[in-house]
């Protein structure tokens, strides 16, 4: 089963990044010598099992056709949504006369720039014969504290029990496309694929992945993305 079927990369890139506070979306920003987004298509294509990466870009974005990687062979470009959860869906469906429903596809965050080869590998021989799929994921060696409305602390979570979530996330082709398109259908904001799985009710696997995974978010991070790609 594992050895017939394609595995598919699905990067959403449509995002503008606000909390980076800079002048283009953060997978454009210089990332030691090329751009986020390049380092992280770099990443995946070394994934020789991979046979393409399916980018979703924005209709707007006039940074995306300069980049030497936009006319790679393995990768194709499809538009971009509003939300994540779109963008994700969108490339799912340009994919849908080429893909199988039995095929894995791997979502990975744009902004994940420091995922190594080795992660995704692993990811995929864990998962391969998986019912469901899964993701990678870290688990929390921080005190976890829930606060009210005011940030005051009302308990403090047994972390025991607590995962990041990060990407990859690896799923069935038909089985993901559904679960996000009944989740866009109602109405839900799905803030990764998993969730949508786990609102189908099946339970995706999670795999402890390293923990220079770091997806960009402030501005602070591209220093310490720097520092890990170098580390590495």
């Amino acid at each position: 089963m594992s050895e017939i079927n394609k595995y598919w990369g699905i990067v959403p890139a449509a995002g503008v990044g606000k909390r980076m506070q800079a002048d283009r979306p953060k997978q454009y920003l210089p990332l030691n010598n090329i751009t986020v987004i390049e380092q992280t298509l770099t990443r995946l294509l070394e994934v020789k099992s991979i046979s393409a990466v399916v980018v979703a870009i924005s209709k707007e974005d006039p940074y995306w056709p300069t980049l030497e990687i936009s006319s790679n062979p393995r990768i194709y470009t499809a538009a971009g949504g509003k939300e994540r959860a779109d963008s994700v869906l969108s490339a799912l469906n340009f994919i849908a006369d080429k893909a199988d429903d039995n095929d894995w596809v791997l979502v990975h965050d744009a902004a994940r720039p420091c995922i190594t080869q080795s992660d995704v590998e692993y990811l995929i021989n864990e998962l391969q014969d998986h019912p469901v799929g899964g993701i990678l994921g870290l688990a929390s060696h921080d005190t976890l504290k829930s606060v009210d409305n005011n940030l005051a602390i009302s308990d403090t979570v047994d972390r025991s029990k607590i995962w990041r979530a990060f990407t990859p996330q690896m799923f069935r082709y038909a089985a993901l496309k559904h679960a996000l398109q009944e989740a866009a259908d109602k109405g839900w904001i799905m803030t990764d694929d998993a969730s949508a799985m786990e609102l189908q009710g099946m339970q995706p696997k999670i795999i402890a992945g390293r923990a220079d995974n770091l997806k960009i978010t402030r501005p602070e991070d591209l220093a310490l993305a720097q520092f890990y790609l170098e580390q590495q």
